[in-house]
């Protein structure tokens, strides 16, 4: 088999150096950290705002005989392929690893499909009247 490297064609590596001078570009690992920076407040708002429009939660009283699940943020830049920063990006997440199987939750279940699987299905329905 005849390769690049063996014909001594070689890509020179480029490795991605990005300059970190600032303090504010390090990712915050505690939400003290970042209030007074307006980019990942924003973040944080826009996360909530997505929860909010796609009616993925609701506000109501705790359970008298149940644990609450706690919550934690997640602060992570999303960067180009420059090396720049292109989003802050946030997420709220469930602490999970507090729950009791059958007692906080009794199933779990998430619903993954490809579309090729349904199109296959598709097609073996038709194929079979």
């Amino acid at each position: 088999m005849l390769t690049r490297s063996k014909h001594d064609i070689f890509k020179p590596k480029t490795l991605m150096t990005t300059c970190l001078s600032s303090t504010s570009l390090l990712e915050p690992h505690f939400v003290f950290e970042l209030l007074s920076i307006l980019e990942w407040c924003v973040a944080m708002v826009l996360e909530f705002q997505a929860f909010c429009s796609n009616n993925t939660w609701s506000l109501v009283p705790p359970p008298l005989n149940n644990q609450v699940v706690g919550c934690k943020w997640v602060f992570q830049f999303k960067h180009n392929s420059d090396g720049s920063v292109n989003k802050y990006k946030t997420r709220l997440v469930a602490k999970g690893f507090y729950q009791v199987l059958g007692f906080d939750f009794h199933d779990t279940y998430s619903p993954v499909i490809k579309p090729t699987t349904i199109w296959v299905v598709l097609a073996l329905t038709i194929s079979n009247h």
